[in-house]
């Protein structure tokens, strides 16, 4: 069985970050989610090895076998920190901020292993920087890889560099990990195992897709390459997008056919969209569903476990959550839905909110088909709504209305004629004394 080793122990200092470098984002993915979902394509067992304070990254490389790496002793010492998961198949070892690699790459990597003890992967930045060249000897096979810091002028004048992703054969690895000397910084580097390996042969990828990410900068880099490659899918499986460059996408972000996206909209993680979709110019979605030919927004807002129905509308200034909006439903303006239930055909006024939350427990609001919310209700949760029920604007409801009810509750208005013009004397003639003390 062959195995991917991923390296994530590292601090990422340069990030400026309490976070783990390997947990901070891409299309609002993790790196090593991101990377793991790479490896799952292409190799049948996955380690990560983190540090002894990384309980965050633990989580996110779950289910699969993860290894603390207690001292950290360089990238040699942290990949022999997972030998005893290598087995007797292939064993690829990558690090968790090269979180861009396809898996296509990957396969590549482990055919080529077929032809030579070692394979690695290569690549030709435009800036080959401090990246570590790699020496090529006869019939193109990897002489050696030398570091920037170690390398002469002509060696640094090599275009193709090292991208620290490697591919032996476990028994093999685990030997030649065992040997690696001890550099001068007292560490122990992964580089150090290509002239133990005698054949050892480089597969360039794309430096895009290699490139490894240090910092905020090149972390931001990265994101809009990827946003790049998700806005052009989605435009060649039939989305419209008609600002693209203003539209942020998931990497698990679903599209129907013939869906219009305006400008500055935001897709956070876990959304479903349907056919024939509308969502207008600055609205904000996250691990929701939207049925065929729904209309949401402009600055609308669908929060975590909202369900929106087929044809239905969600408009300006109307936030959902943990919702589900029937068929052909409406809440068009300036609305609040937390944890509810709306039929097919009601109708949301404007400025309606559900209270769910009593400050300990979340309650649910239940509005039945075609029931008509006029303008301000306030729906005090656990409250039901029943089919076809009208209630009043400006009413707060705390009891079940039946179905075909009209339902007020409101205070009564009181109207005493003739009194506005005595008020607005009075309010001036002690605005004046305010003035005089």
């Amino acid at each position: 069985m062959s195995t991917a080793v991923i390296l994530a122990a590292g601090h990422g200092t340069r990030m400026r970050s309490r976070l783990p470098k390997a947990a901070h984002p891409i299309a609002f993915e993790p790196m090593l989610r991101r990377l793991i979902r790479a490896c799952e394509a292409v190799f049948p067992r996955i380690v990560v090895v983190i540090g002894p304070d990384m309980p965050m990254l633990a989580a996110m490389a779950a289910p699969h076998a993860v290894v603390v790496q207690s001292e950290r002793l360089g990238t040699a010492h942290a990949a022999l920190a997972a030998a005893e998961h290598f087995g007797d198949g292939d064993v690829a070892i990558l690090y968790a901020d090269n979180p861009l690699i396809r898996p296509q790459t990957l396969a590549r990597l482990r055919a080529a292993r077929e032809t030579a003890g070692l394979a690695m992967l290569a690549m030709r930045p435009p800036e080959p920087g401090r990246y570590g060249r790699v020496v090529l000897g006869a019939e193109g096979t990897v002489s050696r890889i030398v570091e920037y810091a170690d390398a002469t002028d002509a060696e640094r004048a090599i275009p193709l560099c090292n991208a620290g992703v490697f591919c032996a054969a476990g028994p093999a690895l685990r030997g030649w990990l065992g040997a690696v000397p001890r550099a001068p910084s007292g560490e122990f580097y992964l580089t150090d195992i290509v002239p133990l390996a005698g054949r050892a042969v480089a597969i360039e990828a794309p430096w895009q897709e290699l490139r490894g990410i240090n910092t905020r900068g090149e972390l931001a880099e990265a994101e809009a390459e990827v946003q790049a490659g998700l806005r052009e899918a989605a435009m060649a499986a039939g989305v419209t997008l008609i600002g693209p460059e203003t539209v942020f996408l998931a990497a698990d972000t679903r599209f129907g056919t013939d869906v219009t996206i305006g400008p500055h909209v935001v897709v956070g993680p876990g959304v479903t969209i349907g056919d024939g979709v509308t969502i207008r110019a600055f609205s904000h979605l996250e691990a929701c569903a939207i049925g065929p030919d729904a209309i949401i927004g402009p600055f609308a807002r669908l929060r975590p476990g909202t369900r929106v129905g087929t044809g239905a509308h969600v408009g300006n200034f109307v936030e959902l959550k943990a919702t589900s909006l029937g068929p052909g439903a409406k809440a068009n303006h300036l609305a609040y839905l937390g944890d509810a239930e709306i039929g097919a055909g009601a109708n949301i006024g404007a400025g309606t909110i559900t209270c769910n939350y009593d400050g300990i427990t979340k309650h649910r609001t239940v509005v039945g088909a075609d029931a008509f919310i006029g303008s301000n209700a306030t729906l005090v949760a656990p409250v039901s709504i029943g089919h076809g029920a009208f209630v009043a604007a400006g009413s707060t409801i705390t009891d079940d209305a039946p179905e075909q009810s009209l339902v007020f509750g409101r205070a009564r208005q009181v109207t005493k004629t003739g009194v506005a013009a005595k008020l607005r004397q009075f309010l001036a003639e002690r605005a004046r004394g305010r003035d005089d003390r």
